[in-house]
């Protein structure tokens, strides 16, 4: 089995730095103190990589300072090093007593948390008191770690609610690292007027520490035209698709449909378009090859969108095939690292893709906010009473060709519906995510050049999580948090809610979980606070990892369901009564 990864950027990836941070008192306090105080970050460093992965799948790197850290000066030395290194999360951890503001990490864009052991013989949990409060005074927001149980001095053991703050932290951070100083590529401009895909420059700058790049659709025709692709590659995919590709039932009436050689031709072009997309991205080597230096790098683009609507699709084949494979953990040459790519060039539902993939490493699935069916409305038109999770009432999310095609549910956990970060999926996954997969000429009234739609149904049972950013005037932007499950419906009460709308598209049924209050008072409020027609879908509840992502990047958060013991967020927030509205706009955006 191929397995290859796609590298997003071109930097290395950054790193995870430990601080081990020690009284710096010497004859006799510091010199007992070395060894255990070294040891807890050897200890946390090695969680760390055991548990945590980068996106290619290599474990997160962690580079502990040269020497504990007693004050500035071996600080200022271990600031050096972590620029050396290039660290781009920051996490100190101490044992014991040490000076706050002398130790602390002062960095103004590196994510930071502070571990302070709790036990009695040493009085780590005061210095983690100390420097929170001088992070809060300076304006350095950082998560405080603090075990629930105290510890003996010497119990080596991580316990496990330090080890699921730690990670969190981590994942939440390495996501900040890796966002900053890539692109957005914008393909194409605004689609049918949707808002998210209007891309503002200056939230990408301000609150992610990204660039916006945009290329015009004329590019695509450019090198269509001129057949600037690896031909090798083409040819390949090509064969893929004709093989792996299976062809679903016509909806277009005998006025309408296209001929087979137009179909084939569709096909074609919708491969080489799905190649100009990643190449637009990130780059192709043997293009350069060829003449095409300045095209063989790309946009140093982490995520993009690909407008489609109407510009394009009104002359050539839609952007469903370049999504749905791009999005997808495999391709003609095998399993990969799933490529972030908005459908209709919605840049704020793209961001919110981001976020899923790089705190899971998981395909993300891109779908409309379509339509909420109550049990009665369920009732009415199919016979069938809903239950279990989707007993008060259901959401269909349901893309307009376009979804990755691991949201089909093939593949497994534990014998249940899953979505695996690539390097654990299996050849029988990846076929049975492809099997489950049927590809429709697209409507010709709604796409009149042509293209092809994917189509599948979601299998049921799979803890999923939906969210999506929206920018508000005067606010700036915020983030929705919907934690749920997929729900599988009777094949014949399936068909008769699919059939009303498009049936080529790929479908998905979702429950949100409902707490009696707020926005999620039931099914239906949550359907009527989302705050545009798209959302993403994420495999497992992840709420708790976004909440702690947005916190780093001073996004506040309108609508979730995490529970309440699960919210971890900087330490300074408590500061502020809990008010995540209020510490985000008091802290301002992570790059100014």
């Amino acid at each position: 089995m191929t397995i290859r990864t796609t590298v997003a950027t071109t930097q290395e990836y950054p790193a995870v730095g430990i601080r081990p941070t020690i009284d710096g008192r010497y004859h006799g306090v510091r010199e007992s103190l070395e060894g255990t105080t070294m040891n807890m970050a050897r200890r946390t460093a090695e969680l760390i990589a055991s548990k945590l992965r980068y996106p290619d799948g290599r474990p997160v790197r962690c580079v502990i300072a040269d020497t504990c850290i007693g004050g500035v000066a071996e600080a200022a030395q271990c600031a050096d090093k972590f620029r050396r290194e290039n660290v781009g999360v920051s996490l100190t951890v101490t044992p014991c007593w040490c000076y706050g503001s002398e130790t602390m990490d002062m960095d103004p864009l590196t994510p930071k948390a502070v571990w302070g052991f709790n036990g009695t013989e040493r009085p780590g949990a005061v210095y983690l008191a100390a420097v929170l409060a001088a992070h809060a005074q300076k304006g350095l927001p950082a998560f405080g770690i603090y075990g629930r149980d105290v510890q003996d001095a010497g119990d080596t053991r991580v316990p496990a609610d330090v080890e699921e703050k730690i990670l969190r932290f981590v994942k939440a951070g390495m996501a900040v690292a890796l966002m900053r100083g890539k692109s957005y590529l914008s393909m194409g401009g605004c689609s049918m007027g949707i808002a998210g895909s209007i891309v503002d420059p200056s939230f990408f700058e301000s609150f992610l520490g990204m660039r916006v790049e945009s290329v015009d659709l004329s590019e695509f025709t450019r090198r269509i035209r001129d057949n600037i692709f690896d031909a090798g590659e083409y040819r390949r995919a090509l064969r893929w698709v004709r093989k792996n590709c299976r062809e679903g039932h016509d909806p277009n009436p005998p006025a309408t449909r296209r001929s087979r050689a137009k179909l084939d031709e569709e096909w074609e072009i919708s491969v080489k378009m799905t190649l100009i997309a990643r190449d637009l991205m990130y780059g192709c080597p043997s293009l350069a090859e060829t003449g095409y230096i300045e095209e063989s790098r790309g946009h140093n683009a982490i995520a993009g969108g690909f407008q489609g609507q109407r510009n394009w699709t009104d002359t050539f084949p839609n952007g469903d095939f370049l999504e749905a494979i791009s999005n997808s953990s495999f391709d003609w040459d095998g399993l990969r690292m799933p490529r972030i790519i908005a459908t209709e060039n919605d840049s704020l539902n793209g961001v919110a893709m981001l976020f899923g993939y790089l705190l899971t490493n998981t395909a993300q699935v891109f779908a409309d906010v379509r339509t909420y069916w109550s049990p009665e409305a369920v009732k009415r038109v199919t016979g069938h009473k809903l239950a279990g999770q989707a007993a008060g009432g259901i959401i269909h999310l349901i893309n307009s060709g376009a979804a990755a095609l691991d949201g089909s549910g093939c593949q497994s956990i534990g014998g249940k519906p899953a979505l695996k970060p690539f390097w654990d999926i299996t050849q029988k996954e990846m076929q049975g995510c492809l099997e489950a997969t049927t590809w429709h000429p697209s409507v010709t009234e709604y796409f009149p050049g042509g293209g092809w739609s994917s189509k599948f149904v979601t299998r049921g049972q799979m803890p999923v999580t939906m969210s999506r950013v929206n920018l508000v005037k005067g606010l700036g932007p915020v983030l929705q948090v919907a934690e749920g499950w997929t729900v599988t419906l009777p094949a014949a009460a399936h068909k008769r809610l699919d059939d009303r709308t498009n049936n080529t598209w790929p479908t998905t049924w979702f429950a949100p979980r409902v707490t009696g209050s707020g926005a999620f008072r039931d099914v239906y409020a949550v359907m009527n606070n989302w705050g545009a027609n798209h959302g993403v879908f994420s495999y497992g509840h992840i709420g708790a990892d976004l909440l702690a992502l947005a916190s780093v990047l001073r996004i506040p958060v309108d609508m979730h369901n995490v529970p309440e013991e699960s919210v971890f967020r900087p330490a300074v927030w408590a500061r502020f009564g809990g008010d995540d509205f209020r510490a985000c706009e008091k802290l301002g955006p992570l790059y100014g």
